[in-house]
């Protein structure tokens, strides 16, 4: 048996104020969709990885994967078309991984800092016997419930949530595959509707009733979506080297 990765690269890059995809923008010169593949290449304990993108960039995004392994290593990857919502895209891969995969990892291109270091501790942590578990951090911000915004679009506070029991969840979450799949099948039918679809595959995993752990996350796990983000990420990168 081994275990194996399906990296979400489907996302467009409008908020990232480019019309290429989003995991085709470069961060220090590469692409954010192969840094994110060497990140889960470089952990040491994948042996595929299997990369969800728009179905029109096909080709381009192969070619990032020549010879069909992540470039330095020799992780096999293979690139597949994703569907129209997060949710689509992580199920379509899962139908393109080997039948020896029992372990899941499903991460975001966008997440493309993340240290093979927490790639290792979310696999590590499904080998151990907990069959769903994401990396978090905790909330630092004060987090408070809101109602319905009135005509001045001002919202009524209704609580103030405790923060203590809050974390922000990241990628790579880990799956034992049989209850990824049986997720996936159960939520089938959100899928194609954006408004609809889950945001995370834990989401998924909850709604059957079974429990999802948490391990410790890593700062430099953060989701580039906006400039902002973008620039946070060139700093970070410029401290590693």
């Amino acid at each position: 048996m081994s275990s194996a990765a399906v990296l979400t690269a489907a996302g467009s890059g409008t908020r990232l104020g480019h019309a290429l995809p989003k995991a085709l923008v470069r961060l220090g010169g590469q692409p954010l969709v192969l840094r994110a593949a060497l990140g889960l290449a470089r952990a040491g304990c994948l042996g595929s990885v299997v990369v969800t993108v728009p179905a029109a960039e096909r080709g381009v995004f192969a070619a990032l994967f020549p010879g069909g392994t992540v470039p330095g290593t020799d992780v096999p990857a293979r690139v597949v078309a994703g569907g129209p919502t997060r949710q689509a895209s992580v199920a379509a891969g899962l139908a393109a991984l080997a039948d020896d995969v029992d372990v899941v990892l499903v991460h975001d291109a966008a997440r493309c800092l993340t240290p093979p270091a927490l790639v290792r501790a979310v696999e590590s942590a499904v080998r151990a016997g907990h069959r769903a578990v994401v990396p978090a951090l905790p909330v630092t911000d004060t987090v408070k419930r809101v109602g319905d915004p009135g005509p001045d679009g001002a919202a009524p506070v209704v609580a103030t949530v405790p923060r203590l029991d809050l974390r922000a969840v990241q990628t790579p979450q880990g799956f034992d595959r049989a209850l990824l799949d049986a997720a996936h099948a159960a939520g089938a039918h959100r899928a194609r509707d954006e408004a609809a679809a889950v945001s995370d595959d834990a989401g998924l995993v909850e709604a059957l009733g079974e429990r999802v752990w948490v391990v410790p996350g890593d700062e430099r796990a953060l989701k580039i979506t906006t400039p902002r983000d973008l620039a946070l990420a060139e700093l970070l990168l410029a401290e590693d080297h």
